[in-house]
């Protein structure tokens, strides 16, 4: 026993004096401490981070080497040669754009500057700790040029799904992708609203903010790279892959109800109210200062598996949001942002198999439980006086699921050959259910809840994709190749019948109008309709089931003629299942005229298939206008109804890109100047109203998804970034403008008649998808424990049409964010600041109720629920 207590201590001491212990310090080049660099033994996953004053101590192996890393900084290896070792980051100069995977630059100036189109790379953790922003869309509208995304009221699904664009495209039209793998899109089709309208998107924030490292705008037609949706750019989302840090926040924010100015009528200081939960537009809570209070929680933790590299990142979040309650003309409107409560989980993880060969995966679950206002329903308007005395607001409540899962193994020969094999797996569900609402052909016997059923969307993608660089050719050489099958299933299920059903006068659902009929509205002396108010049930008739396979094959290469010029070409076939193949293709260039200024451009084609909601969703609802409420049918692509009023099959829309611009890299100063072209034809719009009165439909009106408009956009981005370090204190400041310039060149009615087919309201809404121009100024300063920020941001003037086919001018907007943070401790940091810090709206239109929304303004330019305010303490351990 005495031997083997002797063995083991001598053992445990050989492996005590083969550590060491090693301190020292980590600074940038103008000798200002870096906090939070990453220090890892090479090959391990032991590692610390640096203190608030670049600090650090590790124990290692004797002739350890140390991996030196930090965002925006160059890594750096040292070996553990002595006891000290003091290390200097140089910040990236950039990095350009590579095969499949957008991997941009972690430069801290944001933008990449020596790449061949123009891509800005956004450090996440960054914009969460200097903003109050709590959603992704809502942090990339006001750091991103030329992105777009706006809150909804009374837009049915698109109140919890934030339509989103680039370069005022539709949201269909950006491709995202997470870690460089397609990511599916969302089942929501946007049928009203002033952003996307009879577009489908993708749920950024299904995505929780805590678990990105960073988010690389690619803002180029990239669809001959990437595939169909591509045409105004690529969004890649890099997730977290540190390990040993726990790091999250806590906020909370609330909005000001007080609407000043011009925005509303009579009174110069107006207080919101509070809907009651029954929806009855007549029913006020208590008087209340501020509202829409939300609560954020997210945290953030990695740890590492085994001893040569791999780890598992988790991150969870929490959010629960009210209502925000802003005044409609008569105040008896329910309309604001919609309440939220949502529950966000993501993984990321990678696992060596050995030195050349890992497997990786990542996927996420996101829930959402929200409650939204629906059009109110005013006296005549589809009430029951005994049931809603003088009015009601319905309430759609959607439970929204998304869930994805990725996986793959990448591996590299001994030739140089790189190989990654995956498979992505994606669905998002929404399920309706109708509160506060009545089927009037039930009259005071209707329940007041319904459960109405919904959609969903399937997407699974198999990716093989090869690539080699070659240093010997010229000045350089990559060329990849590879291929994709995708299957994508599209769903419609119906919801109880009471949702969609009318009934006759004994209380039977209608079966033959010719002897049945509904009872009579004593005020409108019509049928009462039936269904759910607010949003009418999918019924058996509308069930859909759907699906496609795509089957692609792509080649790319990009080579460095010297080291002053870079060329790079793309080539992509592409095969649907449901209407043929599309070839495709992208050249792009870079020079670099001086060591500090480079020109680029890039021309090419692109394409977007049709989405699966767009050729089959179908739903009869009721339309509210300035004369009243109408009974409207939104046509399958492939029915019958739509044939019969001379609507083609759907097809792609097919464009044409082109960019030319420079960037200039100064020391402390960077910029970014980029004109752009994008020509689209054959672009999928919703169409106005048609009269179906004669067809025996039991709607008075018919509306479709056709390939009905060819449009061009001529653009500018702009980014100018400056940071410099002082003795008193680091100063920074970024400007980020875009100019866009829609144009509609041709509407594609035949011989229909074109102010139904898509006349002015439906090509204002076309036109209306971004601001003609949009600038922000973003200002920092740091100092020891102290930060803070303020942010300008201007809107350029908005015009829409209204029902009663009036222009509703939105006056431009200037929106200011203030923000100061203070770091107690290594650990703990607190926050304060204003989103919209002086309170301003948007131009309060008249007070007929004709606006899109049913309230005093449409969702342009910043939204319409005023000043928020908020405390976030974050840490970091």
């Amino acid at each position: 026993m005495k031997k083997i207590a002797l063995l083991l201590f001598l053992l445990n001491s050989a492996f005590l004096f083969a550590q060491k212990e090693v301190s020292g310090l980590v600074k940038d080049k103008t000798g200002n401490p870096l906090p939070g660099v990453n220090i890892v033994e090479k090959g391990t996953s032991n590692g610390v981070s640096t203190d608030f004053e670049g600090s650090f101590r590790i124990k290692v192996k004797e002739g350890a080497t140390l991996v030196f890393s930090y965002v925006g900084f160059s890594t750096v290896e040292k070996t553990a040669s002595g006891d000290k070792i003091n290390v200097v980051l140089s910040e990236n100069d950039g990095q350009v754009l590579n095969d499949v995977v957008v991997v941009g630059s972690r430069n801290a100036k944001r933008t990449v500057v020596n790449s061949a189109v123009p891509i800005d790379v956004i450090n996440v953790k960054d914009v969460t700790t200097q903003s109050g922003k709590i959603e992704i869309n809502q942090l990339l509208q006001y750091v991103a040029p030329s992105f777009n995304a706006n809150k909804q009221s009374g837009s049915d699904g698109a109140d919890h799904v934030d339509p989103a664009s680039l370069r005022g495209m539709g949201p269909d039209q950006t491709l995202v992708l997470i870690n460089g793998k397609r990511r599916h899109q969302s089942s929501l089709i946007n049928l009203f609203g002033t952003r996307g309208r009879g577009n489908t998107g993708t749920d950024l924030n299904a995505i929780p903010a805590a678990s990105i490292k960073r988010i690389e705008i690619l803002r180029d037609g990239a669809s001959a790279q990437y595939g169909s949706d591509a045409i105004a750019g690529v969004i890649n989302i890099v997730t977290n892959d540190n390990v040993d840090e726990l790091t999250g926040s806590v906020t909370y924010g609330v909005f000001n109800t007080h609407a000043k100015g011009d925005f509303l009528p009579g009174t110069p200081n107006t207080k919101g109210f509070r809907l009651d939960q029954n929806g009855n537009g007549n029913s006020y809570g208590k008087d209340q200062d501020f509202d829409g209070g939300s609560v954020r929680v997210a945290a953030n933790y990695g740890t590492g598996i085994g001893s040569k590299g791999g780890y598992v990142n988790v991150t969870g979040e929490f959010l629960s949001k009210n209502k925000t309650l802003r005044p409609a003309y008569d105040f008896r409107k329910g309309f604001g942002d919609a309440e939220m409560t949502g529950v966000n989980l993501f993984a990321n993880l990678a696992i060596p198999i050995s030195d050349k060969t890992e497997f990786y995966a990542f996927g996420g679950s996101n829930f959402r439980d929200t409650d939204a206002y629906a059009f109110t329903r005013n006296d005549g308007e589809r009430v029951v006086e005994s049931v809603y005395p003088g009015g009601y607001t319905p309430r759609i409540t959607s439970k929204i699921n998304d869930n994805s899962i990725a996986a793959g193994i990448r591996t590299e020969s001994s030739g140089g050959w790189k190989f990654d094999l995956s498979n992505t797996f994606g669905k998002n569900k929404f399920q309706y259910d109708i509160k506060g609402t009545i089927n009037a052909s039930l009259e005071e016997k209707s329940p007041h809840e319904f459960d109405a059923g919904g959609h969903s969307l399937l997407q699974n993608t198999t990716n093989f994709d090869i690539s080699k660089n070659y240093e010997s050719v010229l000045s350089g050489l990559n060329v990849a190749f590879g291929a994709e099958f995708r299957v994508e299933q599209f769903e419609i299920f119906a919801g109880e019948e009471g949702s969609y059903a009318t009934y006759d006068t004994n209380g039977v659902p209608i079966t033959d109008p010719t002897t049945q009929s509904a009872p009579i509205d004593p005020v409108t002396g019509e049928p009462r309709p039936g269904g759910s108010q607010g949003f009418p049930g999918y019924s058996p008739a509308n069930e859909v089931n759907k699906d496609r396979t795509n089957f692609s094959l792509y080649t790319d290469a990009e080579l460095d003629v010297t080291e002053a010029w870079m060329v790079s070409g793309a080539l992509r076939f592409e095969n649907y299942s449901d209407f043929g193949s599309t070839l495709n293709g992208k050249l792009a260039s870079r020079l670099k005229i001086t060591d500090h200024i480079n020109a680029r451009g890039s021309v090419s084609t692109g394409f977007r298939a049709p989405s699966l909601a767009q050729i089959y969703y179908n739903l009869r609802f009721t339309n509210f206008n300035a004369s009243g409420a109408t009974e409207v049918l939104l046509a399958p692509n492939d029915s019958p109804v739509t044939r019969a009023f001379g609507i083609e099959k759907l097809n792609e829309e097919k464009a044409v890109n082109a960019s030319l611009g420079f960037t200039a890299s100064f020391g402390d100063f960077t910029a970014t100047v980029d004109g752009y072209y994008i020509k689209v034809k054959d672009r999928i719009v919703l169409t106005g109203y048609f009269d179906a009165s004669s067809l025996n439909l039991g709607v008075s009106e018919a509306q479709f998804f056709v390939n009905g408009v060819n449009t061009s956009t001529h653009g500018l981005d702009l980014v100018f970034s400056w940071k410099k370090n002082f003795d008193f204190g680091q100063f920074g400041a970024t400007l980020v403008g875009n100019i866009n310039d829609m144009k509609i060149d041709k509407v594609k009615n035949g011989t229909l008649d074109e102010s139904i087919f898509f006349g002015k309201r439906e090509k204002a809404f076309l036109l209306a998808s971004a601001p003609d121009n949009k600038f922000g100024l973003n200002l920092t300063y740091a100092k020891n424990k102290f930060d803070a920020g303020l942010a300008f941001t201007r809107f350029s003037k908005v015009v829409l049409v209204d029902y009663a086919d009036e222009d509703d001018v939105y006056n431009p907007r200037l929106i200011t964010d203030l923000t100061i943070g203070y770091q107690f401790t290594k650990s703990l940091k607190l926050t304060l600041g204003s989103n919209n810090l002086f309170n301003v709206y948007p131009t309060k239109q008249d007070e007929q109720g004709n606006t899109e929304a049913g309230g005093y303004w449409d969702a342009v330019q910043m939204g319409f629920s005023g000043a928020y305010y908020y405390a976030r303490l974050g840490f970091n351990f």
